[in-house]
């Protein structure tokens, strides 16, 4: 079988993608992932796996198998050992750390508007994550402390403000590990 030579294969691979189910995205993600950390494996080691060279360094030892959650879904990445010294891909996964940064950003997010633990377990649920600890949750929240602190306590001083206009609103937030409704005011001055 041969293949039109009208069509284009970017559109014909993006029409096929979009109409494609998250266990195929999951699949293909984790096929290439697994790829790209086999190959590199095999240049670490000096030669490709189950061949044998003379300019072979080390040999490969088996897989560890780590949890990997991305807005796809947990992926299982399958992380080749060595016999001597370690493979480890920085590229893909942060050490301690498991989860993909859009994702965190997302849970962080939902942190900061008041989600609770119980319904954040539920939100990335449907994400087609696995599992997700309170830890976890506190963890991927914790850059997003620093940057809130930041704006909270930014100077004010750009004044004489000629233009100052006041509202107030009821807002859920997060103090002391517990969701509460505060009254916050909302001041926006123009100099």
């Amino acid at each position: 079988m041969t293949a039109n030579p009208m069509m284009d294969p970017a559109r014909f691979l993006d029409e096929h993608l979009s109409q494609a189910s998250p266990d195929l995205m999951r699949t293909m993600l984790r096929s290439f992932i697994d790829t790209l950390m086999s190959a590199e494996a095999d240049a670490v080691c000096g030669a490709e796996y189950g061949t044998t060279s003379p300019e072979r360094v080390n040999v490969r030892n088996g897989y560890r198998h780590r949890d990997f959650d991305t807005r796809l879904g947990t992926i299982d990445a399958a992380i080749p050992k060595l016999r001597q010294g370690s493979y480890f891909p920085d590229w893909l996964l942060e050490r301690r750390r498991r989860a993909e940064r859009a994702l965190t950003t997302v849970v962080a997010t939902a942190y900061l508007l008041g989600v609770s633990t119980r319904r954040m377990e539920k939100l990335v649920e449907t994400l087609g994550i696995t599992r997700l600890s309170k830890s976890q949750v506190s963890e991927m929240t914790k850059d997003l402390d620093a940057q809130v602190e930041a704006f909270r306590t930014r100077r004010l001083d750009a004044g004489p403000y000629t233009f100052v206009a006041a509202d107030a609103l009821v807002m859920k937030v997060r103090e002391d590990g517990r969701v509460a409704n505060v009254h916050a005011m909302l001041a926006v001055g123009v100099n």
